[in-house]
């Protein structure tokens, strides 16, 4: 996306390129019709870049609706109407219809004035290839390219189709640098230019699709780039205009950076502490890499989908851009000169559910960002420097925590990292992985409040220490569940003595 971005690791095929299995179904399909209909855009690209496509598109000529309808039910899936004034509708795949590599949907276009036409209507030059469905495997001679997209497939540049792509669909504004850090493609000069031209058009765009560009545009490496672009190009204060406010904010002399720069280092720090989940050690320092806790099922638990199509891992890179966002409202300047941000996890803490809610996030990953923002000091701060957590002090941390104790963990590592920029050592990241290492292995081997085995409960507190239903009960029941999660109680009488202790 930038000069300091590496090459992509796609190349585009010069031998005839297989196609998955569904488009061969639609190759079919249109046949037996005697339609006329062509594969347009990101399917051509990715089968020549050897990438699994996720969708299909398809231009076809005459009834839209009508083509879209009958192919859902040979497919058996569902056909929905994208867009009232336009001539575009969805096929809803099942995912046991055909053997299609995870391809989710196939969305048709009429083709108004003839396939040309309808390629130079497109956005860039990369998704504006196509290819007539009869084929069988994809040849570069067969594919219909008016635009040079072939060119730029070959040499990695993401370029406009024409100055008024972003007036047409501003939506393009933040696919461009998404299709780029998908790709590992470049922006060329004139787009770039383009975009900061129209950067403000993003207000007209959907919140919904904001949400969805920003973060798959998040999902990639090289996520910490991707945010600088958009920064540059006037993006990032259209998307988060609260952002803004962090720009030249001073933090104490712990902090390398100043809190925007933080934050961004911050998201990038995340690629780097997770470049052991995909094998690419060159996003980090082997030292750091080397020194991240870890535990069984790790790539599992945050490839989860937690809401809006968006993993865990995304989510946390998102928190990362976000987790300081209350700085500059919460700084004071003591008369020592000493700097204070009192509160801002907190403050930060809904100001993220703001900007969430804005996006039109899920509940769940609303909840789940503010839980990490409002803890990302917690880790750090369960014991005193030097020493590790108690049991209870774990315990209590991921009672606190339900959804998101695991992660605030790594955010709370990719945030010292962003503190000490390049002044860290190697002694001090230890230090730190230790403590994380500790409060991850501990509150793992012990057991969540709601599955462990009820061995008492409020009614034989009552009865047994002659109490009435209030707010004592409740303490007393707590404090025998942390004592039980830490192997202290295992029966109720044990349970009994603790409790008559504490009266």
């Amino acid at each position: 996306m930038n000069e300091h971005m590496p090459g992509s690791p796609f190349k585009a095929a010069t031998k005839p390129t297989p196609l998955p299995p569904l488009v061969h179904f639609l190759r079919r399909f249109f046949e037996s019709g005697s339609l006329s209909a062509f594969l347009v855009g990101g399917v051509v690209r990715d089968c020549l870049l050897g990438v699994n496509p996720r969708d299909v598109d398809v231009a076809v000529e005459g009834d839209v609706a009508g083509t879209g309808l009958d192919l859902a039910e040979a497919l058996g899936g569902r056909y929905v109407q994208l867009h009232q004034d336009w001539d575009v509708g969805r096929v809803v795949v099942p995912a046991d219809a055909v053997d299609d590599n995870g391809i989710a949907y196939v969305d048709l276009s009429g083709m108004g004035g003839g396939i040309e036409a309808d390629l130079c209507r497109r956005d860039f030059t990369v998704d504006s290839l196509a290819l007539p469905m009869a084929v069988h495997s994809i040849h570069r001679k067969e594919i219909i390219d008016p635009l040079g997209g072939l060119t730029d497939l070959d040499t990695g540049v993401i370029r406009a189709n024409a100055d008024n792509i972003f007036h047409a669909d501003p939506a393009r504004l933040l696919r461009a640098p998404r299709l780029a850090a998908q790709l590992q493609f470049t922006i060329d000069e004139k787009t770039e230019s383009q975009i900061r031209r129209d950067a403000g058009l993003v207000s007209r765009v959907a919140p919904e699709r904001v949400r969805d560009e920003l973060m798959r545009l998040l999902s990639f490496p090289g996520a910490a780039d991707s945010v600088r672009w958009l920064d540059r190009a006037g993006l990032l204060s259209q998307v988060l205009p609260e952002l803004d406010e962090a720009r030249g904010v001073t933090q104490p002399k712990e902090h390398h950076w100043d809190v925007f720069n933080h934050l961004v280092e911050a998201v990038g720090h995340v690629d780097e502490i997770f470049a052991h989940l995909t094998g690419n050690q060159s996003t980090g320092d082997k030292f750091v890499t080397s020194m991240v806790p870890t535990f069984e099922g790790i790539q599992e638990y945050f490839q989860e989908e937690i809401g809006d199509g968006h993993t865990r891992l995304t989510y946390l890179k998102l928190t990362a851009l976000l987790h300081d966002v209350a700085k500059p409202a919460t700084k004071t300047v003591e008369p020592s000169g000493r700097m204070r941000f009192l509160g801002h996890h907190t403050v930060g803490e809904e100001m993220a559910g703001e900007i969430m809610r804005r996006l039109r996030f899920s509940r769940r990953g609303v909840r789940l960002v503010t839980q990490m923002i409002r803890n990302h000091l917690r880790p750090a701060q369960m014991a005193a420097k030097g020493e590790l957590p108690t049991g209870r002090a774990i315990y209590r941390y991921y009672r606190d925590v339900p959804d998101g104790a695991v992660d605030t963990l790594y955010l709370n590592m990719a945030d010292f990292l962003a503190a000490r920029g390049p002044t860290m050592t190697e002694e001090d990241w230890r230090d730190h992985c230790e403590l994380m290492d500790h409060i991850l292995t501990k509150g793992r081997q012990q057991s969540a409040p709601e599955t462990l085995p009820k061995i008492i409960t409020g009614h034989d507190i009552m009865e047994a220490l002659s109490l009435q239903p209030g707010p004592e009960v409740g303490r007393l029941l707590g404090l025998a569940h942390e004592a039980q999660a830490n192997g202290e109680i295992n029966s109720i009488d044990e349970a009994l003595d603790l409790v008559r202790s504490l009266v």
